[in-house]
């Protein structure tokens, strides 16, 4: 009997893949280690903290080449289905480079804005890889417990960081905002999460869905209600309408490159998410998700377009709110795919194309915003009329920020973003959904006059409302972390458009 309990205790121990947390955990431990250093540095040295940011992030990417080869899983169940709470597979390694390649970029982008603004370094760059951390781990969530503990160490840090420029009234609103919603999401969705949970036994996600595919009718009820508040607390995260508020003020509020973070990786973990509960976790009610997701794509990319339309260029902060609605309507276009695969026989091809468009909106859209800070550090006011005739003062600026615009609007030379748009277009028709195809065309053809009309005014000779031209930003005024950060996203955009397919065939084999 003795040896008998020995060898069961004995079983419960397993070891670790280091290699398969590998990402994630150099994030941690680069976070930690700048908490550390920060303690001992002087504050003339505090710039070393944003080295070991960086170091760290690129270590994180680095450690990604090893996953290629094929799936790795770590701490599974000893007994039973023998399913594993962590699962680094394709999905995993695309969704983890475009996180930590985005915290890359802000990175990049952040070491001129927190000196300029004298921002606390050691928090900023711990808060900041921190969350990249908690976004990395999300990706290889394969139950529900560690799903939600990841989205809340990618979104705990994040609302710290939009409040970090004290004494700023319009950043601490942001954050309080930005707070109060992330709070309620996290109840919705524990709430959502304890109802799954009590009508399937199980937080395994695979184990949820063979689960939920047999529940006790007297359960059902509960398990349908537990699927819907599961849905609403992602809808949060990602900024879904009616579920997005928080957005603009946020973004507003937020230092630049802290907004870009949010515009790209926070929507990759709410988008993240939704893709493992539902087609993961979910799939025997699809007919619950499917026409919920629909809705709110068809909802979102609307009112994200209409709002981003009516923003006038000559208002303060005009640039930074444009952006903002324009991420909200983007993310009306991430959703469609994800609602089409509650409908299709092929749901993985059809997560594929969300993350495909991910991949494409991540890197133009931070390059966006990474032209944003350049302008914005002669041009606080972050009008759209501060980029009157932007390519006499500097070429490099504004033919980058035209090409990121031309990508997210869909327009050549933007080849991946138009290939981007077709592949969530067809996701759409093949799912029998044509009425949010239909939706979709319409939001497209609204978006193509604000990303036009701003890259217009890059053109246009400056006018009177512009900054004056000694303050304006100059070619040899670019810092070099900011150029690397726009070179890097625009090296990203090129390459995507000359290998389009590539990145959706990678992608669509990614899920299931």
């Amino acid at each position: 009997m003795v040896l008998l309990a020995d060898s069961a205790a004995v079983s419960l121990v397993q070891s670790v893949d280091w290699i398969a947390v590998a990402p994630p955990l150099i994030a941690a431990v680069a976070a930690l280690a700048v908490l550390v250093a920060d303690l001992f540095l002087p504050a003339e040295r505090k710039n070393v903290l944003g080295g070991i940011t960086v170091g760290g992030l690129v270590l994180a990417g680095l450690a990604l080449l090893p996953l290629r080869s094929g799936t790795r899983s770590t701490f599974c169940l000893t007994g039973g289905s023998h399913t594993c709470s962590y699962e680094a597979d394709h999905f995993t390694l695309i969704l983890q480079f475009l996180v930590l390649g985005g915290a890359l970029l802000t990175a990049l982008l952040s070491a001129t804005t927190v000196r300029e603004q004298e921002l606390p370094a050691g928090e900023y760059w711990f808060l900041l890889l921190s969350s990249a951390a908690g976004a990395a781990l999300l990706p290889a969530s394969r139950d529900l417990a560690t799903l939600v503990v990841a989205l809340e160490v990618a979104s705990l840090p994040a609302f710290a960081l939009v409040g970090l420029r004290r004494g700023d009234r319009r950043s601490s609103e942001a954050a309080l905002k930005f707070f109060l919603s992330s709070v309620t999401a996290t109840a919705v969705t524990l709430l959502g999460v304890s109802f799954v949970y009590a009508a399937t036994g199980t937080l395994h996600l695979t184990d949820v869905a063979h689960s939920l595919a047999a529940v006790d009718p007297r359960l059902a009820v509960l398990a349908r209600t537990g699927v819907v508040l599961t849905l609403v607390g992602f809808a949060f995260k990602t900024a879904a309408v009616p579920f997005h508020f928080w957005v603009p003020d946020a973004y507003a509020g937020a230092p630049l490159p802290v907004a870009g973070y949010l515009s790209v990786v926070g929507k990759a973990v709410g988008f993240t998410g939704i893709a493992l509960v539902t087609v993961v976790a979910f799939p025997s009610y699809s007919d619950v998700w499917g026409p919920a997701l629909a809705v709110l794509a068809a909802l979102t990319m609307t009112v994200g377009n209409v709002a981003a339309l009516r923003q006038r260029p000559d208002r303060r902060l005009s640039a930074v709110r444009l952006l903002a609605w324009s991420s909200v309507g983007q993310a009306g276009y991430l959703l469609v795919p994800l609602a089409a695969a509650g409908y299709g026989n092929e749901p993985g091809r059809a997560v594929g194309s969300t993350v495909a468009y991910a991949l494409m909106y991540a890197a133009v859209n931070l390059g966006a915003f990474a032209v944003a800070v350049l302008v914005g550090r002669t041009a606080p006011r972050h009008r759209v009329d501060d980029y009157r005739g932007l390519y006499a003062r500097s070429p490099f600026a504004a033919l980058t920020l035209a090409f990121f615009l031309l990508c997210l609007a869909g327009l050549p030379p933007g080849v991946i973003g138009l290939f981007a748009k077709v592949t969530v277009f067809s996701a759409a028709v093949d799912a029998g959904l044509g009425w949010l195809a239909a939706v979709m065309a319409v939001n497209v053809v609204i978006a193509l006059y604000y990303y036009l009309q701003w890259t217009a005014f890059l053109f246009r000779p400056a006018g009177e409302t512009a900054e004056p031209a000694e303050t304006a930003v100059a070619k040899a005024s670019v810092p070099r972390s900011l150029a690397a950060a726009i070179g890097l996203a625009a090296a990203a955009g090129i390459v995507l458009s000359g290998a389009p397919q590539l990145v959706l065939r990678y992608a669509s084999a990614a899920l299931l």
